[in-house]
């Protein structure tokens, strides 16, 4: 069972209106289903844009690795 929807970079806005990235890491059981772990980090961010490229420089993301919430 694959479940490609979950993206490793998770952008969120919080009540104050910052950013927030936070990098999940989706492993598999030996039934096949998901298990999703997140790190939020430490840094906000006053764009979502400005997270998406603090990803790319720290992480090595690409494009469609996000999912905004």
């Amino acid at each position: 069972m694959s479940d490609n929807s979950t993206r490793p970079f998770l952008i969120n806005q919080d009540g104050e209106g910052h950013f927030r990235l936070t990098v999940r890491d989706v492993r598999y059981n030996s039934q096949g289903y998901p298990i999703v772990t997140g790190v939020m980090q430490a840094e906000q961010f006053p764009t979502a844009a400005a997270a998406k490229t603090w990803a790319r420089t720290n992480f090595n993301a690409k494009a469609g690795q996000y999912a905004l919430k």
